[in-house]
């Protein structure tokens, strides 16, 4: 099938680079001279395990090009998928510019073309509720005919969208048009073989299904926050609760980990935005301004720890981080706790040097150069007061403890991910602070 995607961040190039993997034709097009010549070159743009490999192999095989021109794009694809950015207003709304712009150049796009040949416009952005209404008046308004609109939401985890991408839990469509949604089943009939579903719906109910999903993982992680701080104030230990409630079926395993607070592209954008919009329909929904409220607040637990454990005074004290991503496997710092965390720390007059494996070109454009950025992470701790850790990266957790030791002034760590044993702490002499367990001293 030949499609195009328009807008080549995240979602748009691994959805461009999997579904040419398929042995689609795909040609992405974006308006920045400077990320396209680095794509034309091969150069994956992204920080994402796993797409360098298929991304230059579908370069090699000509099934993926890239273009600054819409209207060639546009003309010569059948399916054509908007994968552009949808950024989070002051109001906490779904600014829908981009998204918007883009459909009224297809509008004239099409109008000039004659309206000969059937389109379908696919909304793979995250949009409010009643976009994909919007972006068909607006395709009207400029003349243009002869087309569809989709609705088909990314369910991509930053780190593992490429196995999230091929290997999909389920597929949503949302359009009104039969005729579309037996394209798109198609389309994604290779990517579902082993029998997960592809769920068809109307648009409005495929629109509110992606921040459904969302803002509901983004509540099941700060209840367990919360429950871990509710946990420290009573002597219980969130990890044997979390384990006594994962294995309830009803309840499973996955988003139970307690921590200081989401972050990332998604939960904190969808959750905003669901809460607008619910509010601008006439039906607020309360329990996401709680939740989004509370995560706020998470994000400064481990801080109020460190100023606590310090009596009030960190001025001049020197903490090696590890961690700066909202989550391992990533380079995205949007709303990660890190910065939050830093910031306070900074603002009482600490000094901080900080580590990350994949993070630090994006952490220089959130923190400048108000931290040092270090090799390793024995370095970030050299002669630091204590060492923070925000991002749980799998080489984090079976450190050489004995390097730690000598490389800190104090055996003191606060861990914002619970990735260590607090048996393990006292066993090596740490002081030892965590999230919902019991402080080791």
């Amino acid at each position: 099938m030949d499609i195009s995607v328009i807008g080549t961040g995240y979602v748009g190039l691994v959805s461009g680079t999997c579904f040419a993997e398929m042995g689609n034709n795909v040609i992405c097009v974006d308006n920045s001279p400077e990320k396209l010549k680095k794509l034309q070159k091969a150069e994956v743009t992204i920080y994402e395990p796993g797409l360098e490999i298929i991304f230059s192999r579908n370069i090699e095989k000509g099934r993926l090009t890239f273009t600054d021109n819409l209207k060639d794009a546009v003309i010569k694809t059948e399916v054509v998928f908007l994968c552009l950015p949808t950024p989070q207003g002051e109001d906490g709304s779904a600014d829908l510019q981009y998204v918007l712009g883009v459909a009224d150049e297809i509008g004239k796009i099409l109008k000039d073309d004659g309206n000969k040949n059937y389109k379908i416009i696919v909304n793979k952005s995250t949009v409010p509720v009643g976009t994909a209404q919007l972006v068909e008046n607006v395709i009207k308004k400029q003349g243009g005919g002869n087309f569809d609109i989709v609705s088909n939401p990314e369910f991509l985890r930053e780190g593992f969208a490429v196995d999230d991408f091929m290997k999909p839990d389920r597929i949503v469509v949302g359009s009104e048009s039969k005729k579309a949604l037996e394209k798109m089943r198609l389309l994604y009939e290779p990517f579902v073989r082993q029998g997960n579903p592809i769920v068809e719906m109307n648009t409005a109910s495929s629109e509110v299904t992606k921040y459904a999903a969302n803002s509901y993982l983004a509540m099941r992680i700060t209840y367990m926050n919360e429950l871990a701080n509710f946990c420290e104030a009573v002597g219980a230990d969130i990890d044997f609760v979390r384990k006594g409630m994962g294995t309830d079926s009803r309840i499973g395993k996955r988003f139970l980990f307690a921590g200081i607070g989401y972050g990332g592209s998604c939960f904190p954008k969808d959750v905003n935005a669901l809460i607008k919009t619910s509010i601008d329909r006439g039906s607020e929904i309360n329990l996401l301004t709680v939740v989004d409220k509370m995560n706020k607040e998470q994000k400064k637990v481990l801080f109020k720890k460190v100023l606590k454990h310090f009596d009030g005074d960190i001025k001049g004290k020197r903490f090696g981080v590890w961690g700066l991503a909202f989550k391992p496997n990533t380079d995205d710092m949007r709303e990660a706790p890190s910065v939050v965390i830093i910031k306070e720390l900074l603002k009482s007059g600490a000094v901080v040097s900080a580590y990350d494996p994949a993070a630090e070109e994006t952490s220089r454009f959130y923190l400048k150069d108000s931290i040092t950025y270090a090799k390793n992470e024995y370095d970030a701790i050299k002669d630091a007061d204590a060492l923070l850790i925000f991002t749980e990266w799998n080489e984090f957790r079976n450190p050489d403890f004995e390097k730690i030791s000598k490389c800190l002034k104090n055996k003191l760590i606060f861990d914002g991910r619970n990735i260590f044993t607090a048996g393990k702490m006292k066993e090596l002499g740490f002081t030892y602070y965590s999230i919902g367990r019991k402080t080791v001293k």
